[in-house]
């Protein structure tokens, strides 16, 4: 397994600091009265706190099931199905994330549950492509000689399919986590909580700054994770 250059933690720690300093910053200057009550270290934490768990809860249940559904249409006699769903979660990722979550809450109501689940819908979509997608392109004859060798279809799967889909897989995830920290900033339309509550406050009082705060600590935050499980990707290829 390589070792962890100093060099690969310039870039977080970066992130971390830019996000440490415009907390700082929005609390000991703010504009009036309004933007002080609304961006104290209180509100901005709770808001973060609920971000995060939103795009945590949702994910722990999309990457299991979405790896699981891609390896299940790969199989050759789910191939046809699989491109078919293929070609409709690739329509399905071009629906605004807003009209999922209205969808939801339709059929669902409001709260932190029901953002969770459309959040955990919306993601799995990425990775379940990609893992097909990852699986398929595996060459033929690499699966037909590992056959000759007397491996068994689970062990094809486990040995020589998946390690091979894995940094597609990875990229699947990746894709998955952004669009979930960007899609929950939507959340507080229906009652989820996050950084989108910041945004929407900014917006209801007419303050540039909260809007500001509120937007910039969720791409630092998409960035970071991002930047993180893209580094420990590289780390597992090595070492693999």
């Amino acid at each position: 397994m390589r070792h962890i250059r100093w060099q690969d933690y310039i870039y977080p720690l970066f992130l971390i600091a830019a996000g440490i300093a415009i907390v700082i910053y929005v609390v000991h200057n703010p504009t009036d009265g309004l933007v002080e009550r609304v961006l104290s270290y209180e509100n901005m934490a709770k808001a973060l706190r609920q971000h995060l768990l939103l795009m945590l809860v949702s994910m722990i249940g999309a990457i299991p099931i979405g790896i699981l559904g891609g390896v299940l249409l790969s199989r050759p006699k789910f191939y046809y199905v699989g491109k078919v769903v293929e070609s409709i979660v690739n329509i399905g990722q071009t629906v605004p994330p807003l009209a999922i979550l209205a969808l939801f809450f339709v059929i669902m109501g409001i709260g932190f549950r029901m953002a969770v689940f459309a959040l955990f819908l919306y993601s799995i979509l990425p990775i379940l492509r990609n893992t097909f997608a990852g699986i398929v392109q595996v060459p033929s004859s690499i699966i037909e000689s590992a056959k000759g060798m007397g491996m068994t279809p689970f062990r094809v799967l486990t040995r020589i399919e998946l390690p091979l889909a894995f940094p597609i897989t990875v990229a699947g995830i990746r894709t998955a986590i952004v669009i979930n920290v960007g899609t929950a900033a939507m959340a507080t339309f229906i009652g989820g909580g996050g950084l989108g509550d910041l945004i929407v406050a900014g917006i209801s009082l007419g303050r540039d700054m909260v809007i500001f705060t509120g937007a910039s600590l969720a791409a630092i935050t998409a960035i970071l994770l991002d930047n993180t499980i893209g580094q420990v990707q590289k780390g597992l290829v090595r070492w693999h």
